[in-house]
């Protein structure tokens, strides 16, 4: 990445694939960035930079990139593959490290569990600018998407019935909207509007608190 690029993502500001920071912070704060990139489509974290896309610069290059891969060997589970690069801008030097969409998702905290737990895993993505946490429907949808288990035969019944006809008259549906419509339960809404993304039917989304909606293609 030469330095005419680099200032045109600065410029851009933050956004889906690029975060700003103007120093290292905590391993924990870092890790939650890197896992939403790896979970989602990839970005660019830098380091000396501020939000309002000031330059900084960093103090030690190479204190920055000991942390980064402290972060990604031991703060991710499973570990997440990046990039490091160093680049001089306005006589400042910022760090700036890439990663790549994971084909290994969901990635989460660190929790020193031999298996995901659907119920305490910290698994994170992006939306809009945000690294933010989801739920247990987006997590079993990156695993599918790991394991490229796209359903291509799908019976449709009461409940994806349901489904359509509610999203003929509404931009979205929910798990607890889902639940409440056909009178069953959240598990099972949940598992109806899993396999209706994994058949290629929905598309899942995460608001900016965690909460996921589904939508028509």
């Amino acid at each position: 990445m030469n330095i005419k690029k680099t200032k045109e993502i600065i410029a851009e500001g933050e956004g889906l694939t690029t975060e700003f920071k103007q120093r290292f912070s905590t391993h924990n704060k870092i890790a939650k960035e890197i896992i939403a990139f790896a979970n989602t489509k990839g970005g660019l974290l830098l380091f000396g930079v501020d939000d309002d896309g000031s330059i900084y610069g960093v103090e030690s290059e190479k204190e920055i990139s000991e942390l980064v891969k402290e972060t990604a060997e031991q703060y991710c589970e499973p570990k997440i593959e990046y990039q490091i690069k160093f680049l001089e801008l306005l006589g400042r030097e910022i760090v700036i490290v890439e990663i790549h969409s994971s084909n290994n998702k969901p990635h989460r905290m660190q929790d020193y569990k031999n298996e995901l737990d659907l119920n305490t895993a910290e698994v994170y993505v992006r939306v809009n600018d945000k690294s933010v946490p989801v739920g247990k429907e987006m997590i079993k949808i990156l695993q599918a998407e790991s394991n490229n288990s796209k359903l291509d035969k799908y019976s449709m019944g009461k409940e994806e019935q349901i489904v359509f006809n509610y999203l003929n008259e509404n931009d979205s549906i929910s798990v607890l909207e889902l639940k409440q419509l056909a009178n069953i339960s959240a598990r099972r809404a949940s598992r109806t509007l899993i396999k209706l993304v994994r058949a290629n039917l929905l598309c899942i989304h995460t608001k900016e608190n965690g909460q996921n909606f589904f939508t028509s293609l």
